[in-house]
């Protein structure tokens, strides 16, 4: 092993501070010109910083363990800057606030329709403003349990906030641990820690998908060790905050016991069970949301003119579901890399009728590797759609995205992806990037 100068991870850490403490100032006109132009110098800052910790020459590549700590010491600074701020005024973080209270008053949150002016005086001011007023909240029962606790502790959008940073901190130690136990460097937590989606959508905009993803590298590391009923149950759990994880469960196919998938259907059962109404499974409105909510879903904005959302919606589970199922079948039985957690998800988010920049915070532990490179470019080219924020704030109508942020979103992982084929097809037999860092 060789450790290699440092001094450009410093450079380039420091301006992914300074581009995402400017990002921070201009929070509140989230998609505005100078929004905008401190995010594209951080995605820069964050592509080339992921270059060097990607890149391997002859010898074997390891930053000190000094780069990683003064990286994490980085990416706190940048992470209070935005904590400290209020979040948008209909982020979903208010329905958070909003599902928690409503529990603790005893009424169900799947039912419950925050416009109901029966129900006004339930409002605090905080929750006056959350989005889509006419709807039941849509979030899983891990979703509701979570809000509810954490409102029990106090009712306030800085308390989600702050909750949701410290799942932040959880993962950054769980995936040092598992990159450990992987032979990996420890330097790729960086690949995490920096990336500015984390930033601008956990400790910005404060949304419970990173509970979620928490528990998803929970399962991940006790599949690693073998700890089956722990992998099955987390996975479970982490389905129940958000159900984009059950396109994975073809990479628990023998490496969970038939009693451990069992175990893990149980506890998502029982989560259900304060919610039930009249004995069903409440689903709230998430077949409003597959109905009617669309947002820069490539291709289901094509298939949509010929195929009933929900068929279209099917088909992004049984493309995740399918891509799974292939990782699974190319991998020995004890044999898994992270990577194989991130393309399943990607899959099926691309076929997704929406597709919110915090979507992607369910991929961001998984990418470790250059396997994963134009995934890493999906996480930065989706900063475009902020633009929707600051049209709206201007008086657009929501979804009234001009043509060119799609285009120039995916064509940015298009044309990333084919100079990556075409570099490959020039130097067959010294790949710039290994499949995987060890």
């Amino acid at each position: 092993m060789k450790v290699v100068p440092e001094w450009r991870v410093y450079v380039l850490g420091a301006t992914l501070c300074v581009a995402l403490t400017i990002c921070s100032r201009n929070f509140g006109d989230r998609g505005g010109p100078y929004f905008m132009a401190s995010l594209t110098l951080a995605g820069i800052a964050y592509l080339l910083a992921i270059r060097e910790l990607f890149a391997t020459p002859k010898f074997k590549r390891r930053f000190s363990r000094r780069v990683v700590v003064i990286g994490l010491l980085l990416a706190a600074v940048w992470h209070i800057e935005f904590l400290r701020l209020p979040p948008g005024a209909d982020d979903d973080i208010h329905r958070y606030v909003w599902d928690g209270r409503l529990q603790r008053l005893g009424y169900n949150p799947y039912i419950v329709v925050p416009s109901d002016p029966t129900l006004k005086g339930l409002h605090t001011q905080e929750t006056r403003t959350l989005n889509n007023p006419d709807l039941p909240s849509p979030y899983p029962p891990g979703a509701q349990l979570f809000s509810r606790a954490v409102t029990a502790i106090q009712e306030s959008t800085l308390a989600f906030k702050a909750a949701f940073v410290l799942c932040e901190f959880a993962i950054v130690f769980a995936l040092l641990d598992l990159l450990r136990c992987t032979r990996q460097a420890a330097h790729l937590v960086l690949a995490f820690a920096w990336n500015p989606l984390l930033a601008i959508e956990v400790a910005g905009s404060g949304h419970i998908d990173i509970v979620g993803v928490l528990l998803l590298l929970v399962s991940a590391a006790a599949l690693l060790r073998r700890w089956r009923a722990t992998a099955a149950v987390a996975l479970g759990l982490a389905i129940a905050v958000k159900l984009l994880p059950v396109v994975l469960l073809p990479l628990y196919w023998k490496r969970v016991r038939i009693r451990d998938a069992a175990l893990a259907a149980t506890v998502v059962g029982l989560l259900y069970v304060p919610f039930l109404n009249h004995g069903r499974i409440p689903i709230g409105s998430l077949g409003t949301y597959v109905q009617n909510f669309r947002f820069i879903g490539p291709v289901f904005a094509v298939l949509d003119q010929v195929a009933p959302p929900q068929l279209l919606a099917g088909l992004a589970v049984l493309a995740g579901l399918a891509t799974a199922t292939w990782h699974r079948l190319r991998s020995a039985a004890p044999e898994w890399s992270l990577d194989q957690f991130a393309w399943p998800m990607a899959a099926s988010l691309l076929c997704a009728p929406v597709v919110f920049p915090w979507y992607l915070l369910w991929l961001l532990p998984f990418l470790t590797s250059a396997s994963t490179l134009l995934i890493i470019f999906w996480t930065v080219s989706i900063g475009l759609t902020y633009v929707q924020w600051h049209l709206r704030a201007l008086g657009r109508p929501w979804g009234a995205l001009p043509g060119w942020v799609m285009l120039l979103e995916y064509g940015c992982v298009a044309m990333a992806g084919a100079m990556m084929a075409l570099r490959r097809l020039r130097r067959p037999g010294t790949p710039r990037y290994p499949k995987e860092l060890v």
